[in-house]
């Protein structure tokens, strides 16, 4: 079962997530926007000590506080790695009192009927159990929707229901999360068929909660049924791409509703500023995102 505390703070706390998830075909591009070619690695193992000294500054800085932030999202690897000599997930709970949650997917499969399905997870049950040993408290998980098929959709949300229910026998919460992508033609029509498949799922869940992780709704206060489901101990959403003032304005105008970003939150961080840049770079990136989250 999840930590109590960690629950509680996790459904009931004010705050947004950190995702701090960038996995191995993202961390280039993520180096590259924190001011690191690939010039400086020249290797997989290089490349990961780079993003995980980059992941320790943003969570050791003083201003990465629970004050602000609710949880944060981990890439798997940064399970194995410790931060000022304590264990990644440990830290922030211990340390931050910040909820530890891990991503699980190891990407999307090819396109097909208009979504894109994860990839087989491989270990995933090792995975879980040493999460859960190491004091984690959920888990995420992310396939793609590009346009309003239902087969499709139905495929995705069945998907990830079938991976949450493997997560909650191992005693954490998982965060699905079947993104609509936000330039998709036909976005709103998109999310009345996921919110449907949705809630066809979720009646199937018992006494048992997941999380979701979802798209800022075409229009305003589209998940407030399920911000109120009780078997969904908390929505949150992703930037999706949109920039972080936009984001956080549409974020704003729908109440329940927080944050979980990763580029809206890193924007504009890089290794070549100062301990006093970077910190004020971050709280000023922190605090709107915050702000939304709670309107």
């Amino acid at each position: 079962m999840p930590d109590t505390r960690q629950f509680n703070r996790f459904q009931k706390g004010r705050g947004f997530i950190a995702a701090l998830d960038q996995s191995g075909g993202s961390t280039p591009n993520a180096l590259a926007q924190y001011g690191i070619d690939s010039s400086a690695y020249s290797s997989p193992e290089q490349m990961f000590d780079l993003i995980h000294q980059a992941r320790t500054r943003i969570i050791t800085s003083p201003v990465f506080t629970d004050e602000r932030i609710l949880a944060a999202i981990l890439f798997q690897g940064t399970l194995d790695r410790q931060i000022e000599g304590m264990g990644a997930a440990e830290y922030l709970w211990a340390k931050k009192n910040i909820v530890p949650i891990v991503k699980i997917d190891q990407g999307l499969a090819d396109r097909a009927d208009d979504v894109q399905l994860m990839r087989d997870i491989p270990g995933l049950d090792a995975l879980l159990a040493r999460s859960a040993q190491q004091g984690v408290f959920g888990t995420k998980e992310r396939s793609v929707i590009v346009a309003a098929n239902p087969t499709g959709i139905a495929r995705v949300v069945d998907q990830q229901f079938e991976v949450g229910e493997r997560v909650l026998a191992a005693g954490l919460v998982p965060i699905l999360e079947p993104e609509v992508d936000i330039q998709a033609p036909d976005k709103e029509a998109a999310e009345v068929l996921l919110k449907e498949r949705i809630h066809q799922r979720l009646a199937g869940l018992g006494d048992r909660a997941v999380a979701l992780k979802l798209s800022i709704p075409t229009v305003d206060g589209f998940y407030s049924d399920l911000i109120a489901h009780p078997n969904v101990v908390r929505v949150v959403a992703l930037s999706g791409g949109y920039p972080r003032d936009e984001a956080n304005a549409r974020l704003a105008r729908n109440p329940g509703l927080i944050a979980s970003f990763s580029r809206a939150l890193l924007d504009g961080l890089s290794a070549q500023q100062s301990d006093e840049e970077f910190d004020r770079m971050l709280a000023g990136s922190i605090e709107p995102i915050y702000q939304a989250s709670v309107a």
